[in-house]
Order: C-alpha cells, then structure tokens, then sequence
C-alpha cells in the first residue's frame, strides 16, 4: 500500500480555502453541542440542545459570519453526534455561512461514508459544505463501534489515505488492514463546483502538521491554552512542508474557547463559572490539577487562549493573533460547558455585528505581517 495522496483531476475550480493575505481574516464558529442546564441545576435534554443550536446557526448566517461547525463527539455533556445530520438542517434554514464539522472523528467512521454524507450537504446547502478530520481528543467513539485503541494511529492514517482518494472524485483503487480493500469503484454523489473542502484539525504536534501537509490540506490549530504565538513554530513548519511537498499554500486556522458580552467584566463574569466547571470536570478525567480564578484571568489576557471580554477586547486579540502567527482564519468556540443559550446568542450577535467590522478596521490600519 502507497501511503501517497490522491492525483487532483486536471481542471479544478479555485480552492475556497486558499489564504487570504495579510489585510484579512476569516471569522468562524464552532460549537459541540454543550448541554446546558435547567434553573434547579439539571441538565437540558440533548433535543432541546440541538433545536437551540439551529438557532444560533441561523444567527451566526444572519449576522454574516464565514464559517459554523459542530463537533463529534459521544458523551452525555455534548448533543452532537452526527454532525452531518444537524449540518443537512442548518444548510436548508441558513443562506450564506459555510458549514462544517469540528471535528469529524475520522479514526471511528468510514471514509467513504464520511464523504458521501458531506457531499449531501454540500449539495443541500449550494457548495457550503467542509469537513475537518481529526482523531479527536476524546476516545468515547472506540468502544462504542468496536474499535481498539491500539491501532488509533494506523486508524487513522489509514482512513485519512481512503478518504482522501474518494475526495478526488475518481475511482477510487486503495488497499489496507483496517478495512476492505476497494478496487475500481466510484463514489457518489460527486460535488457540483469544486473538490470537498476538507481541513486536518491538529493539537499541537510536528508530526501531526506533516501529515497535513503532505495531503496539501488546510489546517486548523486547537488552541485552548497557553499562548497562541508559541504555536508559530508549527505554522512555520506547516507553510515549509507545504512548499516541499509541491501544494499550492493553503488556509491556516485556530480555534480557541471564548466569549463576547457589552463589557470586559460582563464577559467575563458570565463565562467564569461555566468555564471552571468544565475545566475541572475535564481536568479530573485527564489527570489535570484543579483550576481557579487566576489560570482563567491569565488566560483572557492579551497573549492567552482564552477570547473573553466586550468586542473591542476581543477584535484586538484575533488582530494580534494575526500579526503573530498570520492565520486565515479565527474559529470561536463560543459554548463553553453549561453557559446559557441566551448568552450565546448575545455572544453571536456581538461577534457579527461589532467584533467582525472592528476586526476589519484595525487590519485595515495596520495590516498583519
């Protein structure tokens, strides 16, 4: 078995992840579906939660934001577990926003599946339809479809070699161990205008940014601490493998957790207590120490990984994520463990209607590197 990308067919319209320059920068946002809470402490029912968040997918297109995702994941504190599904009702109820996963757990699905599910949506939505593939960083979906975790890395590098030859829309010739061979066979629907866009979504390791590289991908960057800028290194090194490999330069992304209310304090004080209960939970389970005030304070600083605060605040932070790592894009993941629907929707409107215009006035006096 090659382990080479797919041959792209000869004719291919303009890709709609191509970078965007130094003057400019895409907003997007992405959500997993957190579960929020009753007034008496219970959690919502995950129905609730997903007709909520078609609401705030409507908003986010009726504020004009670029991009909306929805994370896989398989656990009882998120409501998305088929992100194609809730992708296909949010294309027939939105008109302009590009709609994608965040992450689509590739390691757990099967490619082939995974494209043919995406290319309905592009369809359903006019071409607005993207995918980011990660391993994710949860494993919930091993057990559950009788995977071992064991083979997590040839999973996925497996999966990742398939998908990427379905995507270039020709028959389709592969051969591993993690699943059976396909010989000759064509996969539809194909997609009207151009190749599915499809990102690699990466924590955080050189080898991870290689890999993407080698596919000639664009890549999005989780960051949900420490500073952003110590992520330039990785930026670098995925705009080099990009030149040696001989692919035209894609976009590059990050996502960070966040918040946008009228004022600093406002933000702030509405997000603590949900972002400590959430840190905390997660901490238990990955063998984290407790957090407190003064980690999430540090966090929401200029150079933190934390987007917090009124929208000036928070437009001149994504500026200065810009200026020191020169990203195309700036996912918010704007659901931040049990924060209330309302503050969500008021985060959305806010990011729409001033983050974004101020974001665009402070680039266009002094352009990003």
């Amino acid at each position: 078995m090659a382990n080479t990308p797919a041959a792209r067919p000869a004719a291919v319209p303009e890709s709609p992840t191509a970078p965007v320059g130094p003057g400019r920068i895409l907003l997007g946002l992405n959500t997993f579906g957190d579960v929020g809470e009753n007034p008496d402490g219970s959690p919502q029912p995950h129905a609730r939660v997903l007709r909520q968040l078609l609401e705030e997918a409507q908003l986010a297109d009726a504020v004009g934001l670029h991009a909306f995702g929805v994370g896989e994941h398989h656990r009882k504190d998120y409501a998305v577990s088929a992100p194609e599904v809730f992708l296909a009702a949010a294309a027939a109820r939105t008109t302009r926003i590009r709609l994608g996963s965040a992450v689509t757990v590739l390691s757990s699905d099967d490619p082939i599946r995974v494209f043919q599910r995406f290319a309905t949506v592009d369809a359903i939505s006019s071409g607005r339809a993207e995918v980011m593939l990660g391993r994710g960083s949860f494993i919930e979906s091993f057990p559950l479809f009788g995977l071992d975790l064991a083979d997590y890395e040839v999973l996925f590098e497996e999966k990742l070699e398939l998908f990427d030859k379905v995507r270039a829309q020709k028959p389709v010739h592969w051969e591993g161990r993690t699943r059976p061979a396909v010989s000759g066979l064509s996969v539809y629907p194909p997609l009207e205008r151009h190749l599915l866009p499809t990102w690699i979504g990466v924590g955080g390791t050189p080898e991870s940014v290689l890999r993407c590289a080698q596919y000639g991908y664009p890549i999005i960057f989780a960051i949900i601490g420490g500073q952003p800028r110590a992520f330039r290194p990785l930026v670098d090194l995925y705009r080099e493998a990009m030149a040696k490999y001989g692919h035209p330069m894609q976009q590059v992304a990050t996502h960070s957790p966040g918040h946008v209310a009228d004022t600093d304090e406002q933000a702030r004080e509405e997000l603590f207590p949900h972002w400590l209960k959430l840190r905390n939970k997660l901490g238990a389970e990955r063998g984290w120490g407790p957090a407190g005030r003064g980690e999430f304070d540090a966090l929401c600083a200029p150079e933190g990984a934390l987007y917090v605060g009124s929208p000036e605040t928070v437009a001149r932070k994504i500026v200065l994520l810009k200026q020191n790592l020169g990203v195309d894009r700036f996912d918010l993941k704007y659901s931040n463990g049990p924060l209330p629907h309302s503050a969500m929707m008021r985060s959305i409107e806010l990011m729409g209607t001033a983050v974004a215009p101020r974001v665009a006035e402070l680039l266009a006096d002094s352009p990003a590197r």
